[in-house]
């Protein structure tokens, strides 16, 4: 009882839970970049800019943000200041391309979620978002100087794609999204929140001209980090609006439902043929039965009426005895006749069951499925920020996973909610043994509904494999907890179509 009002108490905590933001998820990542010039005690210059996590520990900036830095590493502090929290942390110079203005800063303290670069085509007029710390709103609402290394949410600010151009040899994006002093570094993202690009510079407003603003392309960012030995996240699958996907699944659903009624009725279809092919196989034996012993009650009257008559030619002849035993027996076969005629079996088509074949329908079992690789299905997947690669599974007995992990029972699927110490993501594992399909559900959210989570996954009993079913139906009532704290909304649905793996060593 304790344990159920804590659950229910923890699930209040958290409220009703925000829409899920793509955008905003990405701004998790995004930081404000401060750079402090001190010389002796006496702070000689200040200047900033943003950021965004490649890694959890790893930002990437523009090279002016930080060009002071890299000049007097002695006498200029890199401040890096996290959208959430309470803290901001000092950074160190990893690496600075000043063809290409762009940088690399260390950091420790906390770790951020990653952003993911978009690798695919942009289409012209396709809607960006720039996000950021731009200057004229910071000296239109900050204080104090305290406010610039004070963690808040990214500006956010959108826009449409102008084109590819060149500037002094680097690759950029041309858009309209607004962007000030104070944006460098920051992110051009789109739809979806993968990064295109990082905002660097803005054209020249004389004279009443449109403003325009330029990003590093993406291809460009992707070379400086590989120049710099850094791995990131990449995705190449197009944007697919959260309203899509989930008017995409509902029409699938309501396909499934239709597929499902129209095999229900061809069950129920051919169930009704097998039993009247039962009951017309049943007859016709029924009908030959009734015929043999019909024959054999006529056989045996004929018999027993020539035995009465023999029996009665005998007497006739004083021959007594005989002549008695042998009516006698004719009488007895002319019963047995007036029996086997009256006993012949009747039909009763009501009782008459059709034989199951071999390959019919079965319950679901929870025999193990044994080693599968699972292959992403784009058509029916909304990715964002994940990469794409192939799942190795390995279902075993009763809902053991690879080996360590016990998914509960959902219906005839297994599942599993994970929430993780050092990602903000919660997952929801889903495997259908009938489809043999493996879907992931990933919430993106904020450190506070992470913390919520994790309080609520604390409840959870179960962690490895159990062939006890009363534990993993507590584990199922735990994990619904938990799902019901989430928004209403997921960020992505990777849906995974699994075949028989090859032989070789377990999935791990």
């Amino acid at each position: 009882m304790r344990r159920l009002l804590i659950l229910v108490a923890l699930v209040l905590a958290w409220g009703m839970p925000a829409h899920a933001d793509d955008i905003s998820a990405s701004g998790r990542g995004v930081v404000r970049i401060v750079t402090i010039a001190v010389v002796g005690d006496e702070v000689v210059g200040f200047g900033h800019g943003s950021g965004f996590a490649v890694a959890p520990n790893r930002i990437v900036t523009n090279a002016h943000v930080v060009e002071l830095a890299s000049r007097y590493p002695d006498n200029v502090v890199i401040g890096v200041v996290p959208s959430e929290g309470d803290k901001s942390f000092q950074g160190t110079l990893i690496k600075i391309d000043t063809a290409r203005d762009l940088a690399l800063i260390e950091f420790t303290g906390v770790k951020l979620p990653p952003l993911t670069l978009y690798s695919g085509g942009v289409q012209d007029g396709e809607a960006l978002i720039a996000l950021g710390y731009p200057g004229n709103v910071d000296l239109a609402t900050a204080r104090s100087a305290a406010d610039f290394i004070t963690p808040q949410s990214p500006v956010r600010s959108q826009g449409g794609f102008a084109g590819l151009r060149m500037l002094q040899g680097t690759s950029v994006l041309l858009h309209t999204a607004s962007i000030a002093r104070g944006n460098s570094g920051g992110p051009l993202l789109d739809r979806c929140g993968r990064v295109l690009g990082v905002n660097s510079a803005i054209t020249r407003a004389d004279e009443g001209d449109s403003t325009f603003a330029f990003a590093i392309a993406g291809t460009e960012l992707g070379a400086f980090l590989r120049e710099a030995g850094q791995p990131f996240a990449t995705v190449d699958i197009p944007c697919t609006s959260i309203e899509d996907r989930i008017a995409a699944d509902r029409s699938a659903d309501e396909q499934a439902r239709v597929n499902a009624e129209e095999k229900a009725r061809a069950v129920a279809a051919k169930a009704e043929s097998d039993r009247q092919d039962a009951i017309a196989q049943a007859r016709s034996r029924n009908e030959a039965m009734r015929e043999n012993f019909m024959a054999g009650a006529a056989v045996l009257l004929v018999l027993g009426a020539l035995a009465v008559a023999g029996g009665g030619l005998l007497l006739s002849r004083d021959r007594r005895r005989e002549g008695y035993g042998v009516a006698a027996g004719g009488g007895v076969l002319i019963l047995g006749a007036i029996a086997l005629f009256f006993s012949r079996p009747g039909f009763d088509e009501t009782k008459v069951i059709p034989v199951p074949e071999a390959h019919g329908a079965a319950a679901v079992s929870t025999a193990a499925l044994g080693r599968m690789v699972c292959t992403l299905v784009p058509e029916r997947s909304r990715v964002t920020v994940t990469t794409t690669d192939k799942v190795d599974l390995d279902v075993g007995n009763d809902g053991c996973v690879n080996g360590r992990t016990q998914y509960a029972e959902s219906g005839k699927r297994w599942q599993r909610v994970l929430v993780p110490d050092q990602e903000q993501t919660v997952s929801v594992l889903d495997f259908d043994p009938d489809t043999r399909t493996y879907t992931n559900t990933r919430y993106l959210l904020s450190s506070e509904q992470m913390q919520s989570a994790r309080a609520l996954r604390a409840t959870v009993p179960l962690k490895t494999c159990s062939s006890d079913q009363s534990a993993r139906a507590a584990l199922a009532a735990q994990q619904q907890s938990v799902r019901a704290a989430l928004p209403p909304v997921y960020n992505e649905k990777l849906v995974y179509s699994c075949t028989a793996a090859a032989e070789g060593p377990p999935a791990e």
